[in-house]
This record gives structure tokens, sequence and C-alpha cells, in this order.
């Protein structure tokens, strides 16, 4: 039987009014500005951002701050603030060969043309706290001067291209379908699945990615550049004929360079993994490209040894973070109706198994 509960409009509104005073905390502290937080927590912002699929630092950090720092919630909240904006076009692809770089290291080569950029990065910190940040009011240290680089770097695998040993990416003047618009559909070419990856779930591509590196997919590749920088966003006007910057963008890209052994058709050479994402987001974008490689068996003609980053159903109807929180979270809210029925059938199996039992005993 469903009871309605009453009052459940009061209880919600006290519920809101608790969340607001929750997410406020301690009055007696200073409030965490939205300001604050794009500056001071750019890598969360960074990842709201593209798994929002919507560039502006502002809304992210303000998402951040509405969800007491839940970044699933936030990228919720930009999904649908997004949806209420207008297009008022589509912009030119961006060319990341004329990046200028904060960030550009290549596991493949020491020495290359624009030298190996470390940038700011945690791969060479002590993985120790530092109790000097507890000290509010300290200046950090200057940066080194120099940086970002203005001048373009060419990509890495331009020079295996020109001998002829990777796979050359294959081209196409076809406009690639937009996730953002369209539901998802299987089986989904290479654009598709590097769009669902790009906004995907940073841990489960991660986890995806991981797999692949353990035996799951036979994918141990070497990255062959990664670079983070700022690339300009062009659209065309049409009452000026030619395209304009609009604006830019900050962006991670990894390439990743994978052995294949060759085919009917093809030599033996080295393929490609591919990431894009938005801001400083590397974790994601190697991930990314290693997931992208894995997804590519039957294009390669290679053999589905059955791992899971080499089903695309599985990784792409998986990886969106709102979609698998939704239903998750949706078994939290009321199903009285459907728990009385599944009550009320294992008390009449039981009732059936007891008289089962009652007459095999008088038999």
């Amino acid at each position: 039987m469903y009871v309605a509960v009453k009052g459940g409009e009061r209880a919600i509104e006290n519920a809101h009014d608790w969340l607001a005073e929750e997410r406020r905390g301690d009055v007696s502290v200073a409030e965490l500005t939205v300001a604050q937080i794009r500056e001071q927590l750019a890598l969360a912002v960074n990842r709201v951002m593209a798994e929002g699929s919507l560039y502006d630092p502002d809304l992210a950090a303000l998402a951040i701050k509405q969800s007491r720092g839940d970044l699933i919630e936030a990228i919720f909240l930009i999904r649908a603030y997004r949806t209420t904006l207008p297009r008022l076009g589509l912009s030119e692809p961006v060319d990341t060969g004329a990046m200028a770089v904060d960030r550009r290291v290549s596991a493949t080569f020491k020495d290359l043309p624009g030298g190996q950029v470390l940038g700011p990065t945690f791969d060479y910190t002590h993985r120790l706290l530092d109790f000097a940040l507890a000290a509010e009011g300290l200046e950090p240290a200057a940066a080194p001067e120099g940086t970002p680089r203005e001048e373009p770097v060419p990509h890495v695998t331009e020079f295996l291209d020109r001998e002829g040993l990777i796979q050359p990416e294959a081209e196409s003047d076809a406009t690639p379908p937009d996730l953002t618009r369209e539901p998802l559909k299987l089986p989904a070419g290479r654009p598709l699945r590097l769009q669902a990856l790009s906004r995907g779930d940073e841990g489960f591509v991660l986890g995806m990615a991981y797999s692949t590196q353990r035996g799951y997919g036979r994918n141990h590749p070497f990255v062959g550049e990664l670079r983070i920088g700022k690339v300009a966003v062009e659209m065309e006007v049409p009452e000026l004929g030619f395209a304009v910057e609009i604006g830019e963008v900050t962006v991670t890209e990894c390439e990743t360079v994978n052995q294949f052994t060759g085919s009917k058709t093809e030599p033996p050479q080295f393929t490609r993994g591919y990431g894009l994402v938005f801001g400083q987001t590397e974790r994601k974008a190697i991930s990314m490209a290693l997931v992208d490689r894995a997804l590519r068996w039957a294009e390669l003609g290679e053999d589905n040894v059955g791992a899971p980053a080499q089903d695309e159903e599985f990784v792409l109807y998986h990886s969106d973070n709102i979609q698998a929180s939704g239903f998750l979270e949706h078994i939290k809210l009321p199903h009285y109706v459907d728990f009385q029925s599944e009550l009320e059938l294992i008390r009449k199996l039981r009732r059936e198994a007891g008289q089962a039992t009652r007459q095999e005993a008088a038999e």
C-alpha cells in the first residue's frame, strides 16, 4: 500500500535551508568566494568545465561553491545551465600546433625542437603535506620568466610521420555528430567516441586506461607528447566571409604512440591514441588517449580479446557520470509501491514454502 507523506513540500524547503547553512559552514570563518575557487582550485574548475561541456571558469567555480565541492553535482549544474544557452554558431577546428604551451613533454624523444617544457606539474614534487600552506598570507615564489612560450612548436608525431613510421590520421570534411545535441548512437565513429571520452568521468576513464596497461587489451603505449596551453578559437562570420578570432581556451592534448604489427593491407608501424580536454587535465587526456586506442581494434584489424576497454558499448554507455549518478541516486527516492509488491511476493513464497514443508512432514 502506498502511503503519501504529508508535509513533503515543507520538509523539502527545510532541507534546502539546512543545505544552505551547511554550505556556508562556520560563519566566523570568511566565506569562500567564486574568484578564490577559480584561481586557487583551478584543477577542480577545469574538470567541471571538461565534463560539463562548457568552458567558463567563473560558472564552473560557482557550481563548485553551490555543490559544496561535490564535483559531479557541479558538473550536473553546468550541464543543466548549458541547455538554456542559445547556440550562436560553430567554431573552426582549433589548431593545437599553434598552441602557446605552458607545458610540453615527450616520453619518446629527449631532444626535440622547442624543447621539453615541464611547466606547472606535480610530477617531481614530494608527496608530503606542505604545512607552510597553512600559514596564510605567504607570497608564493615567482614563476620563472619566459613562460608560456608564444612561438608554436611542432607535434612530436610529425617526426615519425616524415619517415612513414606512424599511421596517418584519416581526414574527412564531414561534420561530426554533436553529442551535446543528439543522443549517443552505436556503433559510434571515432569522432563521437572522442567526444564521449572527453566529457566522460575522469575516474572511470582512468580505470579503463589502467586496465589496458595491466593486460586487458594489450595496450602499453608511449606518451608521444603531452602539451598544455592556450589555443585560439575562431568562428566564421557570414557577413565577413572569413573566420575571426573570438577568444582563446586552455586545453590539454595527448598523443600516444602504440606498436602495430601490421595487417594484410598495412605495414608494421606505430598507431596513435588521442586525447583533448578543456583546461589542465593531463591525467584525463592521457587516459582518454589509451582508451581511444583500445577502441580502435576493429579499425586496425586487431583481435578483440574481450577486454572491457575494447567494448564500445560498455565504455561509452558507462563513462558519463551524470547519467550514472542519476540512475544510481534515483533509488534513494520513494519506491514504496515497488517495495510493497516485492514484500508481498516474498511473504507469499514463504507461506507456500511453509505449507509444502508441512505437507511433506505430514506424509
